[in-house]
């Protein structure tokens, strides 16, 4: 039977679209490896892993074999009151492989509830103590953390995707983006302006949050590790939690095992997501210190109804066992030095800005918007899946990705950047 698309169109929203005039959509049927199998019968190399999350690919065996096993057991139970041996497990993985000082965890449902509950542990831990002078967060400009309230009030207010609902979040502080490239000098003034910052309301800041190394909806920005230890320093020097948002970033897609550990830092409080379960089953986790979750008194007041899922515990602990492997490391690096080759090219187009990539990463910056449904058109036509954004064209492909698909994404790029794409419509948000 075909998908309904007329159906689809009429009453099923998508993510970041308008339900009066959709972005088209395309039926796939199936998923193996690297490939999207659409119903008509061609296949698509995916350049984003669904969203960074698929970095094992799709269908894998390993991973197929946890959730079946898991399946015969018990799908579901709730976490209030029972533990089971997936949760178990998977956060005994998780505490042996994240940055140290790490030791609790929480487990979430989405990446924005991990960030969600990051807050809520900030912002209690400082109610605990008496201090609740300390109710605000420092962020970035560009930075994104997520699309529920507490999430929105954090990313970038003036230049995000959520400025529509700017009136109705609570307001936080928030510090230029770092301009340091990764690839650049680190700038002293970067530091210098931070720390006036952290001088002038750190008797108001709980936390500050940051998306380590890569701000990714906000822009695929790279920006300098030295940022990340003047963030950990001034964190330190003047009593503010440090939280590091990593569901993009974690289980080695900029180089690193984690971005924090270009800098070779820890974080107070830890997001994690999306490759936590291989991009099989929503899941994520929110890790703390011992300092963090001593401070805080009483009940955190959270519990989502799927928090710490079996089916997708135990896929993660399926997920984790393959990075621990760390034939990532090899694969990332392999990627690296192809997008940096092969992306190469597109630096002397008219329509391109700027081409940027770090460990599994690759960005094409164009000079104005793109038309969203137009690329994606011809990337379908040159056979592979590529979600662009606002002004950016970008890979983000799994892991075991082989060179010859991950050259005919980074041709289909270059072509699609030599076409008319540019738009003077409004972006449309989401990554």
């Amino acid at each position: 039977m075909a998908i309904d698309l007329a159906f689809d169109r009429e009453h099923i929203w998508h993510p970041y679209t308008s339900l009066k005039n959709p972005l088209p959509v395309y039926p796939v049927v199936r998923a193996e490896g690297c490939r999207l199998f659409l119903e008509d019968g061609r296949s698509l190399i995916d350049g984003t892993s669904s969203w960074w999350s698929a970095v094992h690919g799709y269908n894998h065996p390993e991973l197929n074999a946890a959730v079946n096993t898991q399946l015969a057991n018990m799908s579901h139970v709730m976490f209030g009151g029972i533990v089971h041996q997936p949760a178990v497990d998977l956060a005994k993985l998780l505490l042996s492989m994240v940055p140290t000082g790490l030791n609790k965890v929480f487990f979430a449902d989405s990446g924005s509830i991990a960030v969600e509950v990051a807050l809520k542990m900030a912002l209690q831990y400082w109610l605990s103590k008496g201090v609740s002078a300390k109710s605000r967060i420092l962020s970035l400009s560009k930075a994104y953390h997520g699309d529920t309230f507490a999430a929105m009030a954090v990313c970038d207010p003036d230049d995000g995707m959520h400025t529509l609902f700017r009136s109705q979040l609570t307001p936080h502080l928030f510090a230029p983006a770092p301009q340091s490239r990764f690839d650049g000098a680190w700038q002293e003034e970067e530091g210098q302006k931070l720390r006036q910052l952290f001088e002038r309301h750190h008797q108001t800041l709980a936390a500050m949050i940051i998306e380590p190394v890569l701000q990714g909806a906000g822009g695929m920005r790279m920006y300098h590790p030295e940022y990340l230890k003047v963030c950990r320093a001034l964190c330190n020097e003047f009593n503010v939690l440090l939280i590091c948002d990593e569901i993009a970033t974690g289980f080695g897609r900029t180089g690193k095992l984690f971005a924090c550990d270009h800098a070779a830092i820890s974080p107070d409080i830890l997001c994690l997501g999306k490759a936590l379960s291989g991009g099989y089953i929503t899941l994520a986790a929110t890790l703390c210190t011992d300092k963090v979750a001593d401070g805080i008194a009483g009940a955190l007041m959270h519990g989502p109804t799927y928090m710490a899922n079996p089916l997708a515990c135990s896929v993660g602990v399926a997920s984790l066992k393959l990075i621990a492997q760390n034939r990532w490391q090899q694969q990332v690096q392999c990627i690296e030095q192809q997008l940096n080759t092969e992306l190469a090219p597109a630096r002397l187009l008219a329509q391109v800005a700027d081409v940027r990539v770090l460990g599994a990463v690759g960005v094409v910056e164009m000079t104005g918007n793109v038309d969203v449904a137009l690329c994606q058109r011809l990337f379908v036509e040159l056979g592979v899946w590529v979600r662009p954004f606002g002004k950016l064209l970008y890979l983000m492909p799994p892991f075991l990705i082989s060179s010859s698909e991950l050259t005919a994404l980074t041709q289909a790029i270059v072509k699609v950047c030599q076409q008319p794409i540019l738009t003077t419509q409004a972006p449309l948000p989401g990554a």
